[in-house]
């Protein structure tokens, strides 16, 4: 298949290298993307340095109108665009659908909100002033994406990015890149360079975050890439908007025996989305004593039903992993752990599957508290379950590691939501009901989870500069002012 670069408006071959896209179901190649060459990037870069100015200009209510446009087109694409993304990145076509979906609302939502926030009037110190907060486009932002949720965590930040009126440049993962540069035809009613589309690894990505004419940078992917953005950006004080994993805990309170088996479900469902391929997968469990023994079967026993094969299939829950090195990386963690002393009740090949990256859905026990498996992140189809004594215990083990993106908690007691909400270190707390996001809630993390927010007023505040307005409409001289003794 083809494959175009947007840039300054016009989609054009990539005048760099090669990059082979792999199908992890197949494991053939899909498309050949030329990266763009370092001309390229600096053009793109230009472009969207000239285009700021005017698209920051532009008045909100058209903003408005142009990126509703956006979701409607996105939504026009849905089925297109969900069957690369399946192609691309192994994740089930029904989970691809609904991020297309995710993805129209995010433009939806934040087409709204950016005409509906600039600012606000603050209270001034004499009767004859007025005194205003403005919220005012950074002007050119780099957005840096990861594979597991390609056009979803471009949307929450070209989203609201756009909204304020700053001009992006995308860079997608190398793994991924297809789905983000078929998105072309839904961004070309827009000003040519407001927009434009990339692809490439880690180099790309280092010309734009190094670039003076880059204000702000908004990343999402691993704490390793994202310690350096935030060290690059420093350097020349930029702003940054990071998002860098987690390693979110699940616990199950004892006040849920008789609704255990939809909290093995419910945390099935966390733990093994899109492979486990989630920043807030649910990838440590602790489970009161009391319900330990039931938990642990009904989610042996749920897991033992669920579907791995291919992705386009309708009946398909798990499809393969995005790459052989990311399931290398999750047989090590596991591998470690059971010989560190932990038993694999389930899971831990390939699930039978002659072709892909598959890793079947694995439960452990008994895991020792220092292994990898319960301390850094997995970002795989892997579920470690530990009892705990009490509710003490359990968040202190969930506020244990440096990360702090996420938490779960099944309870039906009041006073435990209002110690778990107040006192485990996340930046989101599910209760009942797991990973569930919504575009008007701020998304991001504690700790080495990340820097900002994404989703909501903060969101869109992310790529915004705040500037304090003084106006006196009286030109009279202050009683304050030199000479000090006219005044003793």
């Amino acid at each position: 298949m083809e494959t175009r670069l947007l840039i300054a408006g016009e989609q054009v071959a990539g005048e760099g290298p090669g990059l082979d896209v792999e199908n992890p179901y197949t494991q053939t190649t899909l498309a050949t993307v030329a990266l763009p060459s370092s001309e390229q990037v600096d053009a793109a870069i230009g472009a969207a340095r000239a285009a700021a100015r005017g698209w920051g200009d532009t008045p909100a209510v058209e903003r408005c109108e142009l990126l509703h446009e956006v979701a409607a087109r996105l939504r026009a694409s849905a089925d297109t665009l969900a069957a690369l993304m399946t192609r691309e990145g192994g994740k089930p076509l029904v989970e691809n659908a609904d991020e297309v979906g995710w993805t129209a609302a995010a433009f939806d939502y934040y087409a709204e909100m950016g005409r509906n926030f600039a600012g606000r009037v603050i209270p001034t110190i004499e009767s004859t002033q007025l005194a205003l907060v403005l919220k005012e486009p950074l002007g050119v932002v780099a957005a840096i994406v990861p594979w597991n949720y390609p056009l979803l965590l471009l949307a929450w930040k070209l989203a609201p990015a756009l909204a304020a009126g700053n001009a992006v440049v995308c860079k997608p993962s190398e793994l991924t890149p297809l789905s983000t540069l078929a998105l072309a035809p839904c961004l070309d009613h827009l000003p040519p360079g407001v927009v434009s589309l990339l692809a490439g690894a880690g180099d790309v990505g280092e010309a734009l975050v190094g670039d003076e004419r880059v204000d702000g940078v908004a990343f999402t992917g691993s704490v390793q890439t994202g310690k350096r953005i935030a060290v690059r950006c420093a350097e020349r004080v930029a702003r940054i908007n990071l998002e860098m994993g987690g390693k979110d805990p699940f616990i199950v309170c004892a006040d849920v025996a008789d609704g255990i088996e939809v909290a093995a479900k419910g945390g099935a469902w966390a733990a093994f989305l899109n492979a486990g391929q989630v920043c807030t997968s649910a990838e440590r469990f602790y489970v009161m004593s009391e319900v330990y023994d039931d938990f642990v079967r009904e989610f042996v026993d749920y897991t033992g039903s669920l579907v791995l094969g291919d992705p386009l299939e309708p009946g398909t829950d798990l499809g393969p992993m995005v790459s052989a090195r990311q399931r290398e990386k999750v047989a090590a963690q596991v591998d470690a752990a059971v010989a560190a002393g932990a038993e694999r009740l389930t899971g831990g090949d390939d699930g039978g599957q002659r072709t892909g990256h598959f890793y079947a859905p694995t439960v452990i026990t008994g895991a020792p508290a220092q292994t990898d498996l319960l301390r850094e992140e997995t970002f795989g189809p892997v579920a470690p379950i530990v009892p705990v004594a009490s509710l003490d215990e359990a968040i202190a083990l969930a506020n244990s590691t440096r990360f702090g993106l996420g938490a779960n908690v099944y309870t039906r007691d009041l006073e435990t939501v209002v110690r778990c909400m107040r006192e485990i270190k996340a930046g989101t707390v599910w209760f009942n009901d797991p990973l569930t996001d919504n575009d008007a809630g701020p998304f991001g993390g504690y700790k080495q989870s990340g820097l900002g927010r994404e989703l909501g007023q903060e969101g869109l505040e992310a790529f915004q500069e705040t500037k304090h307005v003084h106006i006196e409409t009286k030109i009279a001289a202050k009683s304050w002012w030199y000479p000090y003794g006219a005044t003793a």
